[in-house]
């Protein structure tokens, strides 16, 4: 109680430049365009490493930044050698590991790699299955400086300060997330919470009921909860800050919508979308990007703000007064688009690299990553002009922003690439199956 009331009391904390607090950093746009990095490195001879540090267990979470500590999530398995199966591939089978588990939440010393403290959230038998090429700990974490949330499907929402110490968790409930078409497969939950001023809203799209909630960051109070008839996704909702109001956006198969994120009342739909849907919404000041990759439709959405109603396009329809544009069967599967400039990159799964101007969802390329056959499941980032894709062979490839598609870079990190890199002080922290690496220009790691 003494740690809430003194959180209760404490002002906002401004996002720095070098913070990345969230899933895809600020406003999850994947974006440090100031930043210097490296467009080669190389992991076994330490070059242009700074540090690599061992993350235990299994996780496609994203790293998060804020000031000089790195947070990450991982779940432990009481099974030796439990795994994930990366690659391109159509089956819908459920790990059978369903041994005791931990979830936890650790700090890393951002300069030096260290692992400051770590944190056992829950213990126990998961209280669902997971999909073989998903984890136990697919939700990146989120942080505004003062708490940090994790978020452990079926195992709950916890909070923590800056140093560790528990503040609230939050039972949701068991989370049933799987295919639409077979409700006996159970995949496991990956949408991620956001902080938006004093609260946390997390997406939860399941078999059986599906909402979204608004809680309070300092006590976990439920603030409001607004049911969703939706079929189950794993997109992170992303909040659209407009000059009159803000709009959380969720991705949905069903419909993608608008919210007020104050209330939680729905403010727009606009259906169309994808079966199964996974990319978060990305924005530019006068536009919504949402895409999502399940054929037939894999469609990519440009929406105007301030929409209101039903937006749905009718039979025959390619625009609106609220829908821009729209493409079909150009959405990507799992990697949230980029939007920088007037250029919008979309990355498919197997390895299509597209760039559109978002304005009018002209094709200005299409280009083809050489990958080596696993695919993408990572989200790219972009620095200092130059894009960061991740691939789940552990390559990962430079390519040059602008309307010319070129590759100027291609690395081999040694171990599959799940989860997003993260960007902070010209330093790219890319967590790869077993560990985390900071990479940079001018490092050579230690001992090497």
């Amino acid at each position: 109680m003494i740690v809430r009331a003194i959180l209760l009391a404490l002002p906002a904390v401004a996002v720095g430049a070098n913070e990345w607090p969230m899933f895809r950093g600020p406003e999850a746009n994947g974006i440090a365009d100031k930043q210097n990095l490296p467009d080669s490195w190389d992991p076994a001879k330490g070059e242009n490493i700074r540090w690599k540090t061992a993350i235990p267990g299994l996780a496609h979470s994203s790293p998060i930044i804020w000031g000089n500590r790195i947070f990450v999530t991982t779940a432990m398995s009481q099974r030796a050698g439990a795994t994930f199966k990366p690659g391109l591939y159509g089956a819908g089978d459920a790990s059978p590991d369903l041994s005791v588990h931990q979830w936890k939440l650790l700090a890393v010393d951002k300069n030096t790699g260290k692992i400051v403290w770590e944190q056992v959230a829950h213990e126990g038998v998961p209280r669902e299955k997971r999909h073989i090429k998903a984890t136990y700990a697919n939700a990146t974490p989120a942080t505004n400086g003062r708490i940090v949330v994790a978020f452990f499907g079926s195992q709950g929402l916890y909070a923590y300060t800056m140093d560790g110490r528990p503040v609230w968790k939050k039972d949701l409930g068991r989370l049933n997330v799987g295919a639409y078409d077979a409700k006996d497969y159970e995949w496991g939950t990956a949408s991620s919470p956001v902080l938006y001023k004093d609260r946390v809203i997390v997406q939860c799209d399941t078999q059986e009921e599906s909402f979204l909630i608004g809680l309070d960051l300092a006590t976990g109070k439920t603030l409001w909860r607004t049911a969703r008839e939706e079929l189950p996704s794993w997109g992170t909702p992303n909040v659209y800050r407009g000059r009159t109001r803000d709009e959380i956006v969720t991705n949905g198969s069903n419909f993608i919508r608008g919210y007020d994120p104050d209330t939680g009342q729905e403010l727009w739909r606009l259906g169309g979308s994808s079966k199964i849907t996974a990319p978060t919404p990305v924005f530019a000041p006068d536009m919504i990007i949402v895409a999502s990759g399940r054929r037939p439709e894999a469609p990519i959405f440009a929406i105007r703000p301030g929409a209101s109603g039903e937006i749905t396009l009718r039979a025959g329809e390619e625009r609106n007064a609220s829908v821009v544009w729209r493409r079909l069967q150009r959405g990507s599967y799992m990697p949230t688009p980029l939007l920088m400039g007037e250029f919008l990159y979309v990355l498919g799964n197997a390895g299509l690299f597209d760039c559109y101007r978002y304005q009018n969802g002209e094709e200005v390329y299409r280009g083809r990553i050489p990958h080596k056959g696993s695919g993408f499941s990572a989200s790219p980032v972009l620095a200092g002009g130059k894009i960061y894709l991740s691939g789940e062979d552990g390559e990962m490839f430079v390519v040059r922003a602008g309307p010319v598609f070129e590759i100027v870079g291609k690395i081999e990190m040694g171990e599959p690439i799940m989860a997003t890199p993260a960007l902070s002080d010209s330093v790219l922290y890319v967590r790869g199956q077993h560990h985390l690496f900071a990479v940079g220009h001018g490092f050579t790691r230690p001992g090497r």
